[in-house]
């Protein structure tokens, strides 16, 4: 098989995938932003042929620089793991006529209010939305659904840009902070009180193969407000229990009224006094590097298991839910230059052995914007048999590591 990869000189873990392919005997091509001259030789050797372009959204350019690389190998499929290239991806397949996420699915998986239209008339429990483009018709939402409500970019990711709003002096900033008043199109939709997590998967042929089931603590809207918050992430290894049977049935259903067929999906949820809401879903794998936690916690090479999956061939293996994982962030009490730490001799003495992956910049690092994620300044991966240790060794952490800044 010759596969095409979108953009496999981005960040790691891009070369992640393409490195799995590889492994599995897969021909891999890429297209990308940067030029072939600029590939470092590790990404350079592991592509068959690689085309930089100015822009991977110019459709034009795209497809005429796989028409140059079709032109010595033939393309079989064409991927992409970046939320932002979904879309252009299923363009291009549709253009080279190849198998994959089609323009349709990848449409509906990009625009949120489309597709929770699409699941509500499905039966799926969905928050109330709509797409609105003027401040008359936010105004006339949050008078019959009524506050709070959250406004959001129609195609946004994750919390980026994302403001709850509890009045109408909030609704009137946010309006002004989305440009709604200019006319730009967003998502409004009633917010739902409740827990949150996610449920990611693989699924081949619309049905699922792999599936592994995460918590936020605390919400990601909230988290991403208040520096004060140790934001956590925790990946259960209780995926079989009875209790998350009608979270697995949603996602089935979610995924089958979306036509997604064989791809990575990465579905937001809400639980609470209504019951299990949906919230939104990717064709493509979480960022956040979060399948690093299902491959710690099950003993998998979830990277294989994509580019098998992708190539038309059988799992390699099942997970072993042999462990619970989970990412804390530990904040910077302030933006700037870390001076010192608190608390760090005690967080290894207790959890050292569990940790299997950590960030502590040194003092004098520069600290970086809250905004960009769980994965920035200092962080802490640890795994346990226990569900509930993992969680205690995590808000002990939380409660223990200071970061100080200058």
């Amino acid at each position: 098989m010759h596969l095409l990869f979108l953009a496999p000189d981005h960040p790691a873990p891009h070369r992640d995938y393409v490195h799995a392919l590889k492994e599995i005997g897969v021909q891999v091509s890429g297209i990308g932003h940067r030029p072939a001259a600029q590939l470092d030789d590790e990404m350079a050797g592991l592509l068959s042929h690689y085309r930089g372009i100015a822009s991977l959204f110019d459709e034009d350019s795209l497809l005429n620089a796989a028409q140059e690389i079709a032109q010595r190998a033939a393309i079989d499929r064409v991927e992409a793991v970046d939320e932002l290239l979904i879309l252009p991806a299923a363009h291009l397949r549709q253009a080279l006529e190849v198998e994959g996420t089609s323009v349709r699915t990848a449409t509906l998986c990009r625009d949120k209010t489309a597709m929770k239209e699409v699941l509500r008339q499905g039966g799926v429990p969905c928050a109330a939305s709509a797409a609105v483009s003027c401040v008359a018709e936010v105004r006339e939402f949050a008078e019959r659904i009524g506050f709070p409500l959250i406004l959001k970019p129609r195609a946004g990711l994750a919390s980026q840009s994302t403001f709850r709003t509890d009045n109408l002096q909030e609704l009137e900033a946010a309006i002004l902070e989305l440009d709604v008043h200019q006319g730009s199109s967003v998502a409004i939709e009633e917010f739902v009180e409740g827990h949150e997590g996610f449920y990611d998967t693989l699924a081949v042929d619309g049905e699922v193969r792999h599936e592994f089931i995460s918590h936020y603590y605390p919400n990601v809207l909230v988290a991403m407000r208040d520096r004060t918050i140790a934001p956590q992430v925790a990946a259960t290894n209780r995926v079989d229990s009875d209790s998350y049977d009608e979270l697995k049935r949603l996602g089935r259903k979610v995924i089958r009224l979306l036509g997604i067929e064989t791809s990575a999906t990465h579905m937001e949820w809400f639980f609470g006094s209504r019951g299990l809401k949906f919230s939104e879903i990717g064709a493509r794998p979480p960022g956040e590097r979060l399948w690093d936690l299902h491959c710690a916690g099950n003993d998998l090479d979830l990277y294989r298991e994509w580019a098998l999956a992708v190539t038309g061939q059988a799992a390699g293996q099942p997970p072993s839910r042999r462990f619970a994982t989970g990412s804390i962030q530990v904040r910077p009490d302030q933006d700037g230059t870390i001076a010192s730490y608190r608390g760090l001799d005690r967080v290894w003495k207790r959890c050292g052995r569990h940790i299997f992956r950590s960030n502590v910049p040194p003092p004098g690092t520069q600290t970086r914007p809250m905004r960009l994620g769980y994965l920035e300044n200092t962080w802490f991966r640890l795994r346990h048999k226990s569900y509930d240790e993992l969680r205690a060794m995590m808000d002990f952490i939380g409660h223990t590591v200071e970061v100080h800044c200058r």
